[in-house]
């Protein structure tokens, strides 16, 4: 996986997971809720399990955005409910070779912020750009944005 952009100034990098079901698509690390844990924790788990980022590496920021979505996972209906966080991490430490749950992962990748704006392939959450774009300009939202698709 090639590095993440950096510069003295801030920037914004996204790293997606390829997956090939439903058509294709991109989509940031997540997934369900174990028994016992809650939104702040979960996040930790997933980059750790499909990533393979190490969870101390990790610095976990404000909730930025929520969606309530009903899809197909693995061929079943499911109602998922999402909540995007902001995290730090650097590229040194996402080793696909760690992670312990790569589920029907293709591919990791960053994606800049001018990438993810002009690319044809299908990005969830829907709108990510836009969302990562006014966090660069004006930081994090005091209240989650609610994302549609």
């Amino acid at each position: 996986m090639p590095p993440a952009p950096s510069s003295s100034t801030p920037t914004i990098a996204s790293c997606l997971l390829r997956y090939d079901e439903n058509g294709g698509f991109w989509a940031t690390p997540g997934g369900s809720l174990e028994d016992g844990e809650n939104h702040a924790t979960a996040p930790l788990r997933e980059l750790s399990e499909e990533p393979g980022i190490d969870e101390k590496a990790v610095e976990l920021g404000a909730q930025l955005a929520e969606r309530d979505k009903d899809h197909l996972v693995g061929g079943r209906h499911v109602r998922q409910v999402e909540k995007c966080f902001l995290t730090r991490v650097s590229a040194t430490n996402v080793d696909p070779n760690r992670a312990s749950q790569p589920d029907n992962t293709r591919e990791h990748r960053w994606w800049t912020l001018a990438e993810l704006r002009t690319t044809a392939e299908t990005v969830y959450p829907l709108g990510l750009a836009e969302l990562l774009s006014g966090v660069l300009v004006h930081g994090a939202p005091l209240h989650p944005v609610v994302l549609a698709g």
